[in-house]
């Protein structure tokens, strides 16, 4: 068996190198997923659910900070809800919209 040269496994070990950077890419991307997938599901429990101050709070201040945040119009479409003035929201919940 022929043995690799120098440079055959330098080009081996850069392959192995970006194989297993792309496989740790993958696990960040997940775990920042699952992190805002969490987070997303805190905040919209607080909002059904919460009684504190914060949870009061919590739908103004998103009022203020989504329209800046959400740049697709898909996007906001999915937060409709929460972008309406209260009133809005209310009806298009009773109305079933």
């Amino acid at each position: 068996m022929a043995r690799k040269t120098i440079e055959e496994r330098l080009a081996q070990l850069e392959a192995q190198k970006k194989t297993l950077q792309a496989r740790l890419n993958k696990q960040e991307r997940a775990r920042d997923t699952r992190r805002k997938v969490l987070l997303g599901a805190l905040v919209l429990h607080r909002l059904e659910h919460g009684k504190d101050e914060l949870s009061r709070a919590l739908p103004d201040w998103l009022r203020r900070e989504l329209p800046g945040f959400l740049t697709r119009d898909m996007d906001k479409e999915l937060f409709d809800d929460l972008l309406a003035p209260d009133g809005d929201a209310a009806r298009r919940t009773e109305s079933g919209e």
